[in-house]
């Protein structure tokens, strides 16, 4: 129509950081989605309990956008809905590991001029995990999503030991390899049972006198570096990690207490 025109309407994307909440339709609106089961059979009353369960989770305003029979006895629900609280994002603390990943060329390079050897890295899943998707990324020659397992470099010497390995195997391995780094990944967190196996492999490794002598490091999508750290690991890696990263640091870390000892010797 002549004379008519639309004005567009810039949306701020500012936000305070201090305060900052969900992003949904507007900035710091709230907006948040959720989901969960209930063991009853999926009726009314079960809208409504889910309804005022998300109350009682701090939703305001919540919907029941989808509620769907598992069985007889358990519903699914996802629920809508907004979230008053907010979060001062300047005031979180993070503890990552802070190395610049390098590629594999770039990390047999560094290996050869600051190690001058081949590292040995053993790795597994240990426990009861049967998953071997998490150690097979990491150490298999193919790797993951286009990035090279462990296997493929020319400066580590892999040995990938497979799945439900128990504790006392893989240090056991681990000592008649002469393994410079022991790469533990897990899987399985019901209970928090991936807690217990890290911290008894840890208990063993010291008595065996070798901890010093072994960079560790874990990793499993429940694993933050944090976490791995306060169980006394050197290093942990969660979700988004591929072998790069793990390769990165074992070749870092071993390389900087190469020097811390040259030092004290000197």
């Amino acid at each position: 129509m002549k004379g008519y025109s639309i004005e567009r309407r810039q949306f701020s994307r500012t936000f305070d950081p201090t305060h900052l909440r969900p992003y949904g339709d507007t900035m710091n609106d709230g907006k948040v989605q959720i989901s969960f089961t209930l063991p009853v059979e999926n009726n009314d009353k079960a809208v409504e309990c889910a309804k005022q369960l998300a109350v009682k989770m701090g939703l305001e305003q919540p919907v029941i956008a989808l509620s769907k029979s598992l069985d007889k006895t358990f519903t699914f629900f996802v629920v809508y809905g907004n979230t008053s609280y907010s979060i001062n994002y300047e005031d979180i603390e993070v503890v990552s590991v802070k190395v610049e990943t390098m590629g594999m060329k770039e990390t047999d390079a560094y290996i050869k001029e600051n190690i001058g050897r081949k590292i040995v890295v053993v790795g597994a899943s240990t426990g009861s995990d049967a998953h071997t998707v998490g150690i097979d990324a990491i150490m298999n020659m193919k790797g993951y999503a286009g990035h090279y397992g462990l296997e493929r470099y020319e400066m580590i010497e892999a040995y990938n030991l497979g799945s439900q390995v128990e504790n006392i195997d893989f240090v056991r391995t681990a000592i008649e390899l002469k393994a410079d780094v022991l790469l533990v990944s897990q899987t399985v967190t019901q209970k928090d049972i991936h807690i217990q196996n890290l911290t008894q492999l840890v208990e063993m490794i010291e008595a065996e006198g070798i901890r010093e002598k072994v960079v560790l490091i874990c990793g499993g999508p429940r694993v933050s570096h944090q976490l791995a750290k306060e169980l006394g690991y050197d290093a942990g890696f969660g979700s988004g990690k591929f072998a790069d990263d793990a390769a990165t640091f074992l070749a870092k870390e071993m390389a900087g207490r190469l020097q811390n000892n040259s030092e004290e010797i000197s």
